[in-house]
């Protein structure tokens, strides 16, 4: 984890990254789901038991750059996130997060879900 916070203090918006990758199967992943505006899969280091993320499609660097336009975008990858975890066996609950900005932890800059699940997570997360 502290690596990935040391990533998020020298990540910068701007050029392509590991997401925009995947969506164009640069980078084989194991898909959950997929549609004209997202894909889903499941994280290549598991923070817990079961943990997938939700990529947007449309190239936008971070979530405080999201045009009002583009809500229901981001409703539509809450909506899909909960029917991958209902599907996945998520019952007991789960938690979502997205990382904004250097101190929220973001060493990606395109827009992605993080859903965990499947052990109970603590409060506060960080």
């Amino acid at each position: 984890m502290a690596d990935e916070i040391s990533k998020a203090q020298t990540a910068r918006p701007g050029g392509d990254t590991i997401c925009g990758k995947i969506i164009r199967k640069e980078i084989l992943v194991n898909i959950i789901y997929e549609d004209d505006q997202c894909i889903a899969f499941h994280d290549v280091a598991p923070e817990a038991p079961t943990h997938f993320l939700m990529v947007l499609k449309k190239a936008i660097s971070q979530l405080s750059e999201v045009e009002p336009a583009e809500d229901a975008l981001l409703g539509h990858l809450m909506i899909v996130g909960k029917k991958c975890a209902a599907d996945l066996g998520l019952v007991r609950g789960y938690r979502l997060v997205i990382n904004e900005g250097p101190d929220g932890g973001q060493s990606v800059y395109h827009p992605h879900l993080h859903v965990l699940g499947r052990r109970q997570l603590g409060w506060p997360p960080g």
